[in-house]
């Protein structure tokens, strides 16, 4: 398999050069230079199928015979050590949990699979990879997780200083080892751009610079996993299915996009986003328009220019006819955030945190539009992560899970700095 540069398709590159290299010279993400569809009997018996099936069937044309398959296989199943159930909350509304690994967030999947992509390749090898690595909540403590400890590998974690929960900048500054964390004076898309022009920084050529974002192919092709892992548990109902994502760098509803490229039946993805509303904007008037983000209580969606949306702009060929056709965007403030929260424990019982509460939103509306048909939202973090927003808003205590009690209390290390020279000056 080889992959191109969005930004220039005659620039090639093997899986291992592209999860390396993370972005292409040229600033381009990679793209896959094809896609096969899975057999339709793949689908006839999905059901039979373990995760750890799906998962390496869905992936092993993107890899090629880079991995060995029986390596791949090891990796798959590394990656896949806890369960993603789809959890009835109201009549036709399912939650897809994502937040039952190691970090209790959907980025523990992609985090855990690149690790070990990584460790393979460097396996024979006596150089170190430097992982950079901007996060708006939860790809810090996800990746910082999933590389502790690998051989060869460095991580350094650029995070948004107020802007993050406690909880998960406790998850990305206190396990030293391999990781260290930059607390920078900004916001999420400073500290994105400060890692896109590392890339390009002929002075930082000699740390092996790689990035753990969802812009490298190896965090975001596996994101299709559990969207595979939801239409095995909802086939059943016979129903058309929609998928809504809570949604800021785009790259969960991009892979979920892919994953219908490989012939998933699902009919309609809606795109759910909070105040940052670029891509909204974009369906309504045609103008892609993007700009600085705005803090809100969902902060792993604060992100006004996101990254993955050329990937799906290349799946539908930038024809925005047929992108319409299966595709919906709505944006919702936090005062509509904080309600849906409220109104579905009120109903239901189910506690939800405020990205899925935003995801929950969007699939009501579109699914308004599509009656007769089931839908799904992302559940893409523990509630816990948000205690401060959960707990006074439903006047509960949230139990503490054990993934999140192996942090509290420890020391956090990080490095505060505030330009790209800083970043540059710390890396050397």
């Amino acid at each position: 398999m080889k992959y191109f540069s969005l930004n220039d398709k005659s620039h090639k590159v093997s899986f291992q050069q592209a999860v390396v290299a993370g972005l292409a010279p040229d600033r381009g993400l990679y793209f896959p230079e094809s896609i096969t569809p899975l057999p339709d009997s793949f689908f006839e018996n999905i059901e039979n199928l373990s995760h750890e099936e799906i998962a390496f069937e869905a992936i092993k044309q993107f890899v090629g015979d880079e991995i060995p398959e029986t390596e791949l296989k090891r990796i798959v199943a590394e990656t896949l050590c806890f369960d993603f159930p789809c959890v009835p909350v109201e009549d036709n509304v399912f939650s897809l949990e994502l937040f039952h690994g190691p970090t209790m967030a959907f980025k523990d999947v992609g985090g855990r699979f690149m690790s070990r992509c990584l460790g393979y390749f460097n396996r024979d090898k006596d150089i170190k990879n430097t992982v950079l690595v901007a996060t708006s909540g939860d790809t810090g403590g996800a990746v910082a997780s999933g590389f502790l400890g690998v051989k060869g590998v460095e991580v350094i974690i650029l995070y948004p200083s107020g802007k993050v929960s406690d909880i998960q900048e406790r998850q990305l500054t206190t396990l030293g080892q391999n990781i260290k964390a930059l607390e920078v004076d900004g916001v999420f898309d400073d500290c994105q751009d400060m890692v896109k022009k590392a890339f390009l920084d002929d002075g930082l050529k000699h740390k092996n610079l790689t990035s753990a974002n969802s812009i490298n192919i190896a965090r975001w092709l596996p994101q299709m996993f559990y969207i595979f892992f939801a239409y095995q548990q909802l086939k059943k109902h016979n129903k058309p299915i929609i998928l809504s994502c809570p949604s800021g760098n785009f790259g969960n509803i991009c892979a979920g996009i892919m994953a219908k490229r490989l012939g998933l039946p699902i009919t309609h993805f809606v795109a759910s986003t909070n105040s940052n509303d670029t891509v909204p904007r974009f369906l309504e008037k045609g103008n892609y328009d993007p700009k600085p983000s705005v803090a809100t209580i969902s902060n792993a969606m604060d992100v006004g220019n996101p990254s993955n949306f050329i990937r799906i702009q290349e799946l539908y060929h930038n024809d925005l006819n047929e992108f319409e056709k299966d595709f919906s965007s709505y944006s919702y403030t936090d005062a509509q955030t904080e309600a849906a929260i409220k109104d579905i424990y009120n109903r239901t019982k189910y506690v939800a945190e405020p990205h899925g509460a935003v995801g929950y939103l969007g699939l009501k509306k579109e699914m308004a539009k599509q009656p007769g048909s089931i839908g799904v939202f992302l559940e893409t973090a523990h509630p816990i992560k948000f205690l401060d927003v959960v707990e006074p808003l439903l006047n509960i205590k949230l139990p503490i899970p054990k993934q999140i009690e192996s942090v509290l209390g420890k020391e956090k290390v990080r490095t505060k700095i505030k330009t790209y020279e800083d970043l540059k000056q710390f890396l050397n």
